[in-house]
């Protein structure tokens, strides 16, 4: 495996935990001024924010239900697939 594949999945890996984790803070209700919480929570969305922002906007509501991180998780792994086979 070359140097750029290798970065590519580390940064594939950490965009899955990112998104992961936003998951969770929402269903545990995070607030981002918790002392200990608040600096994860608002990295995490403000690291995936720009990523589900577009896709959310694309999507017609769902009843309160948000699908924009599984479609940018299924995204992310058909585009680091393709450009992995490419390498």
């Amino acid at each position: 495996m070359t140097i750029l594949a290798t970065i590519i999945s580390l940064l594939l890996n950490a965009l899955y935990i990112l998104i992961l984790a936003r998951i969770i803070f929402s269903f545990i209700r995070v607030s981002p001024y918790h002392p200990i919480w608040g600096p994860i929570f608002r990295f995490v969305y403000e690291t995936t924010e720009p990523l589900l922002a577009p896709i959310r906007n694309l999507l017609p509501p769902m009843g309160g239900l948000d699908f924009s991180p599984l479609i940018v998780l299924i995204l992310a792994r058909l585009l680091g697939q393709l450009i992995l086979s490419f390498l």
